[in-house]
């Protein structure tokens, strides 16, 4: 059984938002079918973030992801995704328009996925359209801090919220997509002392990724945890080195393939 099995399952938006103050909530991305079907035991939210563009795809940034990319993965997780919730983030381009056309490609996700939630980057310019969203039926995960979407603007992937005024941004950007009704908002790589004055001042999950263990919660890319990926980012713990089992296996496999004793006559083969 998983560690979170005791609590009542499946996951959804109002249990994620009871757990304030309760206990941390769990989540972690997923991109896949089978890693879903792994994880969900363990996660109250299975995240297909556009990361998948980095870890998947091997690009740069996120910001060529596109929807048939979210909705084939999100779909893919949806899926196998027993105990979760799936939320589903909206790639550049999809939200940054018009609140309708964030509408039209939110519920294009949710019907095309089966999620039951979609995450947008971007504080109080943002508020507006969360709002939107969020009244008309769409649950919505908020994401301030760092930008990922956004790194073209920022110059690069920096650390938000130094300072006093970096401060106030992050807490009046977190303060307006909680008060729009985002469910829970994410606080991507900010200085160690903006996690508890944003966590304490809105209703919802703070949910943490490089922000510290002030958060309600916390989120990994997945491969960065199971050791997949080669470079590791400071606010990483890795809990496994699957690339070197996978190494191992396919080695193996290769020698045995030369060496002709696999497959095996009788176990491999069929008569």
């Amino acid at each position: 059984m998983g560690y979170l099995a005791e609590d009542q399952r499946p996951m959804n938006v109002s249990k994620i938002k009871a757990l304030k103050g309760q206990r941390p909530v769990v989540v972690v991305t997923a991109y896949t079918a089978p890693v879903a079907s792994i994880v969900s035991r363990h996660a109250d939210i299975l995240l297909v973030g556009d990361s998948l563009g980095n870890v998947i795809y091997g690009m740069d940034t996120t910001v060529a992801v596109t929807m048939e990319m979210m909705i084939a993965h999100g779909r893919a997780v949806a899926q196998y995704a027993d105990y979760s919730l799936v939320v589903v983030d909206m790639p550049f381009g999809s939200f940054q328009e018009s609140k309708e056309q964030a509408f039209r490609n939110a519920a294009r996700l949710m019907k095309e996925t089966g999620c039951q939630a979609v995450k947008i980057e971007g504080g109080i310019e943002m508020a507006e359209t969360v709002a939107f969203l969020t009244s008309r039926g769409i649950p919505v995960m908020g994401h301030v801090g760092l930008l990922p979407q956004s790194v073209n603007a920022l110059g690069g992937f920096k650390v938000q919220g130094r300072g006093d005024a970096g401060l106030e941004q992050v807490l009046r950007d977190a303060r307006a997509i909680a008060e729009a009704g985002a469910f829970t908002v994410v606080l991507e790589c900010v200085a160690s002392q903006v996690a508890e004055p944003v966590t304490s001042s809105i209703a919802v999950p703070t949910i943490g990724i490089g922000a510290s263990n002030a958060c309600d919660g916390q989120v990994l890319v997945i491969d960065d945890l199971i050791g997949l990926t080669k470079n590791t980012p400071k606010f990483v713990k890795r809990y496994a080195e699957v690339a070197k089992q996978i190494e191992q296996a396919v080695q193996a496999y290769s020698q045995n393939v030369i060496a002709r004793s696999f497959p095996e006559d009788d176990t491999h083969t069929f008569s």
